[in-house]
């Protein structure tokens, strides 16, 4: 017996990019009735939920079923929390800066020119960046260690993504703080303890997919993938850009990590 369904894979890689392209359209139609774009953030997570849920269903018999259930709960479990952070964090703000300026670009309809700049692009990497998610219902072996190796450190990212989200909530919500750097929590052994909590979540799940030779192979474009957005694209270099001007944020960033954690200097 093959240790990867592949015929039943290769249908599930259609099911993900339409369950994908389905919560982005449905974004996409809420936000242009809202008038607010920077609602696509919260679907991210929701898509990559969708992505998990209905590879779960379609695998039904064909996978592990131990594997199946274990990595469609850890991969909604991040999206939905993500997704939920997300929506509290925006509510009552109007839209995001960084898609006033794009949209501002737009050589005809705002609408149309984000849905294929915003929305279309998004949900390709979804279904790009889930790869793992979708090939792992995929694998009929059992679990080995280094998938309960890749659980482990799924939950260490989860734990800076979420206490970061957390600490950094706080700091914000006191007066006291407006105008200061984070520096206190995770945040003083990272810049970013969230998004390095997301780099070890998307490789904890790309490692529960790696028990097969040929799915740690197909799969291997997500998590570099996500480390590039993250740690080069439009995830840490952004933000600190637009930090980079307030003050004692050189001293933070001169005494602290930028990424990987580690003690502070000085």
């Amino acid at each position: 017996m093959n240790a990867v369904a592949w015929d039943a894979f290769a249908d599930n890689l259609l099911w993900a990019a339409l369950a994908a392209l389905a919560v982005m359209l449905v974004t996409f139609a809420v936000a242009v009735r809202r008038r607010l774009h920077r609602i696509v953030d919260v679907a991210w997570g929701l898509g990559f939920t969708a992505v998990a849920l209905v590879s779960c269903a379609a695998s039904t018999g064909e996978g592990d079923t131990g594997r199946r259930v274990l990595v469609t709960v850890l991969t909604s479990v991040w999206g939905l929390r993500l997704a939920a952070h997300i929506a509290r964090r925006g509510r009552g703000h109007g839209e995001d800066p960084r898609y006033e300026a794009l949209l501002a670009k737009a050589p005809g309809s705002r609408d149309l020119y984000a849905l294929r700049m915003v929305y279309l692009l998004q949900g390709a990497l979804v279904w790009l960046v889930s790869l793992p998610v979708q090939a792992a219902q995929y694998v009929r072996t059992e679990m080995s260690g280094l998938a309960w190796a890749g659980t482990a450190l799924w939950a260490v990212g989860l734990f800076f993504e979420a206490v970061g989200d957390a600490q950094l909530a706080r700091f914000k919500a006191d007066p006291a703080h407006r105008g200061r750097i984070m520096d206190q929590g995770l945040w003083r052994y990272t810049r970013h303890p969230n998004y390095f909590g997301d780099f070890c979540v998307w490789w904890g799940l790309y490692l529960i997919a790696c028990d097969s030779v040929a799915t740690a192979a197909l799969s291997l474009v997500s998590p570099v993938v996500m480390s590039f957005l993250l740690i080069r694209g439009s995830g840490k270099p952004m933000l600190e850009r637009h930090l980079a001007g307030r003050p004692g944020y050189a001293r933070y960033a001169a005494r602290t990590s930028g990424f990987f954690p580690r003690p502070p200097r000085g």
